[in-house]
């Protein structure tokens, strides 16, 4: 049977100067009863954050970041949190920007062991600039490294007691690939359910990716 483990429990497996996957497209399908523990674990700071974006203004991720616990943001989409500009511009956050469709499939590519792959998107831009550039059939592709995590933090709707994780329409969006390529994956459901409850279907992310399993709390986003 999955560990199932209070939010501060789980991210007590969050160390200093950790690479950290969070789910979420904004604040949908993103962690935020996890992301709230984080505020409060003394081992969760100079971190590495990987996810679409950094939440809202002082909401999810938004509030790592004003805590001050995050040092570098790997993602796809800052500019809907004006906090995140300004901790760069302050030199406060180091900023690694991918094209959205590169930093899903860099997440998969760290899952699948895949050491590297060229895309079109970003050739020839400030984006490509340090990093190896490849003609094919004419075009310029630039080479990208895949992403992994110590730990990655991801978003369900519901568990099975032996981990198998479904998801909630686009509420699913980077949770399924973060799952595979992290060390330690801890999953954050709405309910968990018994053994055999769930259609085999529809489970997206089998139990052997994941480690432990906490219960979604109200949290303040």
């Amino acid at each position: 049977m999955i560990s199932t483990c209070s939010p501060a429990e789980a991210v007590a497996h969050v160390r200093p100067g950790d690479t950290v996957m969070v789910g979420g497209f904004g604040l949908v399908g993103a962690p935020l009863t996890l992301v709230a523990a984080l505020l409060e674990a003394p081992g969760a700071r100079d971190l590495t954050i990987v996810s679409n974006n950094l939440g809202e203004p002082g909401k999810g991720l938004g509030r790592l970041l004003l805590a001050g616990r995050v040092r570098k943001a790997v993602g796809s989409y800052f500019t809907s949190n004006p906090d995140v500009v300004a901790a760069h511009q302050a030199g406060e956050l180091e900023v690694e920007l991918l094209p959205q469709g590169t930093l899903s499939e860099s997440i998969r590519a760290g899952g699948a062991g895949i050491g590297g792959f060229f895309v079109r998107t970003g050739a020839g831009t400030l984006l490509a600039e340090g990093r190896e550039e490849r003609v094919f059939d004419g075009e310029r592709y630039v080479l990208q490294r895949p992403l992994k995590a110590d730990v990655a933090l991801i978003r369900a709707a519901r568990a099975d007691r032996l981990g198998n994780l479904v998801y909630a329409r686009t509420a699913r969006n980077f949770n399924p690939d973060m799952a595979t390529a992290a060390r330690t994956v801890i999953a954050e459901v709405d309910e968990i359910v018994e053994v055999g409850e769930l259609a085999p279907e529809e489970i997206v992310t089998p139990h052997l990716f994941v480690d432990h399993v906490v219960r979604a709390e109200e949290v303040l986003r």
